[in-house]
This record gives C-alpha cells, structure tokens and sequence, in this order.
C-alpha cells in the first residue's frame, strides 16, 4: 500500500525534513506516527498527499509512484485517500449533513444517494442526533467527527489524520481515536499522526513509527 525506500525531503531553504527514511505499511494496519513538532510528521503526510515531492528516494501510496507523478495521477490518488486534518474546512451556516454532502461532489455518487450515504457516515461517527445542526453550533470534537464521517463517504483504501486530537481534551480525543482505530478493515488502513502518544492504545495498532530530526524510529528500532 504504502512504501519508502532511503526517502528524502530538502526543502527549497536547505532544511532536511525526511533523510533516508524506509517503512512499509499494508492494507488493514493501524499506524500511528509520532515525533516532537518540526520532527518531519507533517513533511512525511504532506509527501503521502503528493503535496510535496521526494527530493530522492523512492516513494510509493497505492501504486503511484509520487517522485514523477503527474497532477492528474495526484487527483485520481486522493480519491483513494480520506483525509482528516486539523484544518476542518466546515462551511459554517450548513448543517452536519450538508457538511458530509458537500464533500462527495467530487466523488462518483449519484446526487441521489448523498444524503443516504451522508447520514450513514454521520452514524457511523456517532453524530445521527447532529445532522441538522449547524456547523458553528458543534464541539470541536463534533466537528471532527464531522471531518471523519466525510472522510469516510469516499470508502477510502486509506485514511489519513493528521493531529485529528490536537485541540481536545481527553475524553474527547479518546473518542475520536476509538473511532478511527473502528474504521480499519481488510481493505482499508488507518495512518494517525499524533502528540498525544499517552492516548494510544498499543494492543491496538500495527506499527508505531517515531519521527526526530528527520529519522524515522518503527516500533523503537531505528530506521535511516
């Protein structure tokens, strides 16, 4: 599904945020990636969405060889990925369900099933008694579950959340991350980059990559 081999990103100013990294991850594995803030989490995620480009190094997500992709390789990529960011992109003044419709427009689903589809996902993230609220209205960790659920329309072969607790508290971010870790299947792997490494469960996950200063750590062995 996803594999690196001696990867490296240097950005345009000289900084090495990835150095001859190398990882595997399968369908259906559970991954949590975690490091101090400017360790190269963010970098690694931004390479996996094609937003950036290896600078060497070989990286592969579903078959799509990132270093010489093309845009439109990119977008047919993403269609495969459901994203949870902590840059939520709800439209306030639209409610729950119209949030989640939104975000199939792009996607191939017939108008006719968004909003069938839309208060499953809703469901599914424990939110069926929010659909018609709006967004302003919501919790923080409402709105992510918000986030979750229109991640999850597009039946993703990955799901991709980065920092998904980063502005919640406990409870909260326990219920967000049981969520996540309840949306891995045979087919579809989960990749959750996170601080908060006392919330995760290890008799849960498949790996535990640790990123510092652009080295990558999996499961406390180092990997470069």
């Amino acid at each position: 599904m996803i594999t690196a081999k001696n990867l490296n990103l240097i950005y345009p100013d000289g900084t090495e945020a990835l150095k001859g990294i190398n990882f595997q991850i399968n369908k259906g594995e559970l991954v949590y990636i975690t490091g101090p803030s400017g360790s190269g989490k963010t970098s690694l995620i931004k390479l996996i969405m094609g937003a950036e480009k290896p600078t060497s190094g070989q990286l592969i997500v579903l078959g799509h060889l990132m270093k010489t992709e093309n845009q439109k390789g990119i977008r047919g990529l993403r269609q495969s990925i459901g994203p949870v960011f902590q840059e939520l992109k709800l439209i306030n003044g639209r409610t729950a369900l119209e949030n989640v419709m939104l975000g199939m427009r792009f996607l191939n689903i017939p108008r006719s099933q968004w909003k069938t589809k839309a208060t499953e996902a809703l469901d599914r993230v424990r939110l069926g008694h929010k659909i018609l609220s709006v967004a302003e209205n919501l919790s923080w960790g409402e709105r992510q579950r918000v986030a979750i659920a229109r991640a999850i329309t597009r039946k993703p072969s990955l799901i991709l959340a980065d920092e998904p607790t980063g502005n919640l508290d406990v409870e909260n971010a326990e219920n967000i991350l049981n969520i996540l870790n309840s949306l891995r299947d045979e087919e579809t792997a989960v990749i959750i980059t996170t601080h908060a490494t006392h919330l995760i469960d290890e008799t849960a996950i498949t790996q535990l990559i640790h990123i510092e200063n652009g080295l990558i750590h999996i499961n406390g062995g180092l990997h470069s």
